[in-house]
């Protein structure tokens, strides 16, 4: 297995208040990339909201290989969005990216 990072965008179509971010955050912190050694190295937020509304996502996933990674991030992602209030289509997501590997020894 291998832990990988992964960074997921997306657009928040209305502006999400500051509970909303933080129950987002809070439900996805499970999954913080800090307990990797490039999420420390890197100071890799878990959740960035830029002033657009654009943001990204950054999750810690432990995986056999990129593409069951990706889309278990993907789905932890889109499940934390929907819990926090967040449709599909309120909060649609972009192609996911492979931000960093930690092999296990």
């Amino acid at each position: 297995m291998t832990t990988y990072v992964i960074t997921i965008p997306g657009t928040f179509l209305s502006e999400p208040d500051d509970a909303a971010r933080a129950d987002l955050a809070r439900r996805l912190r499970p999954a913080d990339p800090h307990r990797t050694a490039l999420g420390r190295e890197e100071d890799l937020d878990l959740l960035t909201v830029n002033d657009d509304n654009t943001f990204s996502i950054r999750l810690e996933v432990t995986a056999d290989d990129r593409r069951a990674a990706e889309r278990k991030a993907k789905q932890t992602a889109a499940s934390a969005l929907r819990e926090a209030g967040f449709g599909d289509t309120e909060a649609p997501l972009g192609p996911t990216t492979v931000t960093g590997i930690d092999n296990m020894a």
